[in-house]
């Protein structure tokens, strides 16, 4: 059907999802088989910053990574099931992507996973140490407002925690953003880019729209409204699908453009910058969302809140107590493992 001299090239966006330097990094995820990590492992399996793909779950993995395996493109696939090789799927991994846990249905908050995804994240975050303790660790599974806590303490339990390599991908907060600011003022979408401070819940999730670029202003209305929706556009989708599960597809694109930015960094690309969930001086949280300057070696520096408005300077308020109740939980969480 395509001609095989021009064969098409598939890339997910015209922004930061660069396909244009060759790697070979050898890239985990963990829930592979599951709503968000089918699409995930497909998107990571199309770029050619991937040189080997590991997929793991607690079923049918085998056959997602067959599949996978048969399309044209560069990563070598292998999948990993059950517990007795998990160890086996992390060995030599330079970046470990986790969007494995339950997904939201309609009623619950990212909160009420807790109990189910924390037990599920601490597992995981202690064979990451235990075999491959130097790789970038993205957390996707909620609630990322407690699972990076649950992760760093586990990892410091292993005397391995580099707080520069640890992140809670936040990124569909800023696609969101991105796609609604856009939507309202008529702009091309990969041309709009807010940042998107705090945490990965509710009121933690603060759109800093007098950031955007392009600059764009909205009346105070208007500008509540749309904070309000891209703080619950994840229940939006929840609700939608009434029952069916949560965000997967617009929450796999924004995995892998996290993890596309990380890969580009790390094989040395000056400039990329990433908003994420991550240990953090920036306020009295320990862990608070910023732009961050990413490097070969994690993050390089913490871009910080810059000048906020006095709307967003609300905001971070009002976020602050929720933040430090959902660290704490973590951190006790851990600290209760038997």
């Amino acid at each position: 059907m395509f001609s095989r001299i021009a064969r098409p090239t598939i890339c997910i966006a015209t922004r930061s999802l660069s396909t244009s330097s060759q790697n070979n990094a050898k890239v985990a995820v963990l829930g592979a088989s599951g709503g968000i990590g089918q699409p995930l492992s497909l998107l990571l399996k199309n770029s050619p910053l991937v040189g080997e793909l590991s997929l793991f779950d607690i079923a049918h993995t085998p056959g997602v990574a067959a599949d996978l395996s048969h399309i044209e493109t560069r990563a070598h696939v292998t999948g990993y099931m059950g517990p007795d090789q998990l160890d086996a799927a992390l060995k030599g991994c330079d970046v470990v992507v986790i969007p494995a846990g339950v997904p939201r249905k309609p009623g619950m908050t990212r909160d009420d996973l807790f109990n189910t995804n924390a037990t599920i994240v601490a597992t995981l975050a202690d064979a990451v140490a235990r075999n491959c303790p130097e790789a970038m660790v993205c957390i996707i599974a909620n609630p990322v407002n407690s699972t990076i806590p649950i992760t760093s303490e586990v990892m410091k339990k292993y005397g391995v925690y580099n707080p520069n390599r640890v992140f809670g991908v936040t990124t569909l907060d800023i696609v969101r953003a991105n796609a609604f600011v856009a939507e309202l003022k008529g702009l091309d979408p990969a041309r709009v880019n807010v940042p998107v401070i705090g945490g990965h819940a509710g009121k933690t999730i603060i759109p800093l729209i007098s950031q955007a670029t392009p600059k764009v202003e909205f009346p105070a209305d208007q500008l509540s409204a749309l904070t309000a929706r891209i703080q619950d556009a994840g229940t939006e989708v929840v609700k939608a699908k009434a029952g069916a599960g949560s965000a997967t597809l617009s929450m796999a694109y924004a995995g892998a453009r996290f993890t596309f930015s990380v890969l580009d960094a790390m094989n040395g690309k000056d400039g990329v910058v990433e908003c994420a969930y991550v240990r953090s001086e920036e306020t009295e949280c320990k862990y608070f969302s910023t732009p961050l300057l990413l490097g070969k070696h994690g993050i390089e520096k913490n871009l910080g809140l810059g000048k906020l408005s006095a709307f967003e300077e609300n905001l971070v308020a009002d976020a602050i107590g929720e933040l430090k109740g959902s660290i704490k939980k973590g951190e006790d969480f851990v600290a209760n493992i038997k």
